[in-house]
């Protein structure tokens, strides 16, 4: 039995294992990061996981001064990427998460040597006072490595063993330069430093593994990083990355085994500009400061005659400080001691206020206190208050609206619509903040003056060629009359009877007559119609047209011939300017046109109904700050074209723009335009007779029409200042 029970025990142990070991990692978190200053310069630095703290590798960096720490299988929760501070030789803290490790960037005022330590969920980082910094000034400090070499296998390693592997460059995710190279000897010292712009990673005692020294060329991959180059410096190897000019950008190096990587981050805009306002700025006088243990009261008496201001010191405010500063402004060196000694300062005019940060806090509580009971004891008044411009109503739902009321629990507000007033019950401080905010928000409404212009341009071509022939019978023979005429087609007949005189023929004698295209003459009879004498009849119908004709009379027979010829051309522009003057944020439209009456058919009988034809401007414009004004647009021109009407109602020729733009005043701007061109050709002709060559242009009509026409839409607003008038 109990050897049942210790199974059980060990199974059950062992399935609990297995199930905790992985969520411990997945749920492994950097939750905060505190610092104690110890004084003299030197901080105690703890990171604070969510569970047992791995062991991490680090490493620093001299110039600038930077200690690094990487945490491996741990993702960051900390609330800020970046935080700015003062404590010691501690100047900000960053961290980042990459390839499920996270990195704590220290940034210190000066190198410094630390130490670490691991005890249970935290992580001891001990920063020492620059003082006591043992590396020369010219030897930056080196990569730490987790599991550190000993000394034994330091010096046991000859010197160029380690041999410098392929290089592998990549873009990362988020627009990062990474570089990775293999290295033979995993407990190869890597030094990284920055060096005139350009950052320098030496491998110490490491040749290239092949081929000697060469530059990758890498801006293509759109990092900030323009070329790596490698090279052998003595007995060591160089990674020498150049960066793209102009590029701000983060740099982090770890090494995990063989593989050593060296990321460069791009800053956005965003980030510097929150860096730049988290960071105070200081321009006081520059001060030193150097003691191991003074009065804090000495101390702000000695801040203040530099600064040559008055400064009040709390009772409260005692103890002792050592610092030592060299040439920082006098207005940094004050935000140091206060921040180290828990004080606060107010100031007004040329008076400092310092006290214990927590006695200000209370001090300002107990005045707001007090304030509060003076407003509620307060007697209320009555105050009209006259608006111009804007609805009272609405400035009424403003200042009393919800959690943004501006009443007192004592305070009333109602309207006079008639005379668009405001009519106030407060107390006097009440009445004057709603008075200030009626003057800031009751300003006139800015106009805007909307010009339009529609312009269609037309282009016609009309050319018509046709041909009329006819023969008839007379009855008679007689001579030949000719007319020629260059007057309409289809002419009419000039008959003129005759006596006496010799003719060519029996029967009678004839005139010889010039006169209207086919004028005729005979003796002793009427002529028929010359529409009566026509075999074919494919003339130019268009009216204006030219012609030439014959008609000759044979000794039975009249023969009519007719040739007419049309060519036109038209160019015409029609614009439309409809204007509209409107406020601020207020839709306006404007139309012009006609109704096209047409009738429908339903059960109680036919009923006439209308559809606009209309020329249309609706537009609602918004002016912004900077003097340009953005537009909703909607321009709409319909036109009836009784071309294609049904039934005798006319079809319509619709076009319409909506769009929406952003123009500065008094300025033009095209929203768009459509070009149409319509050919058409045509041909009408007598069979067989049309087809024959030269002569079958008597036999057929042509006509050949080119259409083109071009619609335009500018828009022009002017913004109106106060006092001017629109013509």
């Amino acid at each position: 039995m109990n050897h049942f029970s210790l199974f059980l025990r060990t199974l059950f142990g062992s399935l609990l294992l297995l199930l905790l070991t992985p969520a411990h990692a997945q749920q492994l978190a950097l939750n905060d990061v505190d610092f104690i200053e110890l004084g003299n310069n030197r901080v105690l630095m703890t990171l604070i996981l969510s569970g047992p703290a791995p062991q991490p590798s680090a490493f620093s960096v001299d110039k600038p001064a930077r200690l690094s720490l990487d945490l491996p299988d741990t993702r960051t929760a900390l609330p800020e990427r970046y935080k700015r501070l003062n404590i010691g030789n501690v100047r900000g803290l960053a961290n980042a998460q990459a390839q499920g490790r996270t990195r704590v960037v220290v940034e210190l005022g000066e190198a410094a040597p630390y130490s670490m330590e691991v005890a249970g969920n935290r992580i001891l980082v001990r920063l020492e006072s620059p003082a006591r910094s043992l590396p020369q000034p010219s030897v930056p400090s080196v990569i730490a490595r987790a599991p550190p070499p000993t000394a034994s296998a330091t010096a046991a390693a000859p010197r160029g063993a380690a041999t410098l592997g392929a290089l592998d460059f990549r873009r990362g995710e988020k627009g990062e330069g990474r570089l990775s190279a293999r290295i033979s000897d995993p407990n190869t010292v890597v030094d990284v430093r920055e060096d005139s712009g350009k950052i320098i990673a030496s491998l110490r005692n490491t040749r290239l593994d092949q081929g000697g020294d060469r530059r990758l060329d890498v801006l293509d991959f759109a990092t900030p990083v323009q070329t790596v180059d490698v090279r052998e410096v003595g007995l060591d190897t160089q990674l020498i990355i150049t960066p793209v000019s102009g590029q701000e950008f983060e740099h982090a190096a770890y090494q995990s085994g063989n593989r050593f990587t060296l990321e460069l981050q791009p800053v956005t805009a965003e980030t510097l500009a929150a860096r730049k306002a988290a960071q105070p700025e200081f321009t006081g006088e520059r001060i030193s400061l150097s003691f191991q243990s003074v009065d804090i009261r000495s101390l702000l008496q000695i801040v203040a005659d530099v600064a040559g201001t008055n400064m009040v010191i709390s009772d409260s405010v005692t103890g002792q400080i050592a610092m030592r500063l060299e040439n920082v402004p006098w207005d940094q060196a004050l935000d140091i001691i206060l921040k180290t000694k828990g004080l606060g300062m107010r100031q007004q005019g040329n008076v400092m206020l310092v006290a214990p940060a927590q006695e200000l806090a209370e001090r300002e509580q107990r005045e707001l206190e007090a304030i509060r009971q003076r407003s509620d004891l307060a007697p209320v008044r009555s105050e009209i208050i006259q608006v111009n411009y804007a609805k009272a109503a609405d400035l009424k739902a403003l200042i009393s609206s919800g959690d943004m009321s501006m009443l007192s629990e004592r305070g009333r507000i109602s309207v006079d619509e008639r005379t668009n007033t405001l009519l106030v019950l407060e107390t006097r401080d009440k009445i004057d903040e709603i008075r200030g905010l009626v003057a800031r928000l009751d300003i006139p409404v800015r106009q805007v003056l909307i010009e339009s212009r529609i312009v269609i341009a037309n282009d016609d071509f009309i050319k018509e060629i046709g041909a009329r022939f006819g023969v008839g019978s007379i009855g008679r023979s007689g001579s030949t009359t000719i007319g020629q005429s260059g007057g309409a087609a289809d002419p009419q007949a000039n008959n003129s009877g005759g006596g006496g005189g010799s003719g060519g023929g029996t029967g009678g004698q004839q005139n010889q007559s010039l006169g209207n295209l086919g004028s005729r003459a005979i003796l002793g009879g009427q002529l028929p119609s010359a529409a009566d004498n026509y075999i074919f009849n494919m003339p130019s119908f268009a009216a204006g047209s030219s012609g030439i004709g014959w008609t000759i009379l044979g000794k039975n027979f009249l023969i009519d011939l007719e040739l007419t010829a049309l060519q036109q051309e038209g160019r015409g522009e029609v614009v439309s300017t409809p204007k509209v003057l409107t406020q601020n944020g207020k839709q306006a439209t404007i139309k012009h046109g006609f109704e096209v009456p047409y009738e429908t058919v339903s059960q109680n009988g036919t009923n006439v109904e209308f559809k606009e034809a209309l020329l249309q401007l609706e537009v609602t414009p918004n002016v912004n700050p900077n003097n340009t004004v953005s537009m909703d647009l909607l321009v709409t021109k319909d036109e009836p074209d009784f071309t294609r009407a049904v039934k005798g109602t006319p079809a319509l020729n619709k076009r319409e723009l909506q769009t929406s733009v952003q123009v500065t005043s008094g300025e033009t701007v095209v929203l768009g335009g459509t070009f149409e061109t319509q050919k058409a050709n045509s041909s009408s002709k007598v069979p067989l007779l049309g087809d024959i060559p030269l002569i079958g242009r008597l036999f057929r009509n042509n006509r050949s029409q080119n259409t083109k026409q071009e619609l335009l839409i500018f828009v022009t607003p002017r913004v109106l200042q106060e006092g001017i008038n629109v013509e």
